[in-house]
């Protein structure tokens, strides 16, 4: 593929979904009778990303097989052993070398992601041109997530997750959303730095910020996404709340 400043997009989408109880992939468990990466592929569409890499791993075939009937064409690149967030993104490594645009990040089992909120997150970067802009929100029970810390000036310093925060970064209220956009050359030097050195023996892409941060480059965090984009879906119950939170948006 020839090289293009327009957007790319890596979807996230190799995960089983352990505590979901079902044997489908998570991003084909359906919210508003429809397999919940659909969704996701939308929002991305309309906001103007035209070329998709979805990211499969178990079951792959089957998450191939019903994306093949979409009308925007999507590329695959199989993650064969899950080992984390930054370890998927560097499968994709060779089919980004082409990619001289941005390249965003999102999470394949993220339906309530929000067309204009990426858009916003789109200008933004457009106009600031950092290394990295995350897209973040304020939650008013951000218990269990990642929260951005900044500088008396509001810059943005680090993510620091719940387990390791201190009671004065426990009161902050803006949280990661797994939400990325990168210029495409700092995202592949930076995925080439990350370590599995942590407990769970993986390769996060939360580590990228700081990686960045630390070669001198602008990272930055934007609160622009939605309450509802804050929903997220680890087991039955939360799919539920998330299928009738659609409804109710208009989604059915």
């Amino acid at each position: 593929m020839s090289a293009t400043d327009s957007p790319c997009a890596v979807v996230l989408a190799a995960g089983k979904g352990t505590r979901m109880k079902s044997e489908l992939p998570k991003v084909l468990c359906p919210v508003v009778d429809r397999p919940m990466i659909h969704f996701v592929l939308d929002a991305l569409s309309a906001a103007g990303i035209e070329r998709k890499i979805v990211v499969v791993g178990y079951q792959a075939d089957l998450v191939r097989q019903e994306l093949s009937g979409r009308k925007d064409p999507i590329e695959f690149v199989e993650q064969t052993e899950q080992l984390g967030t930054g370890h998927a993104v560097q499968m994709c490594r060779d089919a980004l070398m082409t990619q001289a645009g941005p390249t965003i990040v999102v999470a394949g089992d993220s339906p309530l992601i929000q067309s204009d909120s990426l858009k916003t997150l789109l200008d933004h970067f457009a106009k600031t041109q950092p290394s990295l802009l995350m897209g973040t929100l304020k939650k008013d029970d951000p218990t269990g997530l990642g929260r951005i810390v900044r500088d008396e000036d509001g810059n943005f310093i680090g993510i620091v997750e719940h387990k390791d925060a201190t009671p004065e970064q426990l009161a902050i209220t803006e949280v990661n959303m797994s939400t990325y956009l990168f210029q495409t050359p700092d995202l592949l030097s930076s995925l080439k730095q990350i370590s599995n050195d942590n407990a769970q023996g993986e390769y996060y892409l939360t580590d990228c910020p700081a990686l960045l941060r630390k070669s001198g480059k602008a990272v930055d965090a934007l609160p622009v996404l939605k309450p509802c984009e804050a929903l997220s879906i680890n087991n039955p119950q939360e799919l539920q709340i998330v299928d009738e939170t659609m409804r109710s948006m208009g989604y059915a």
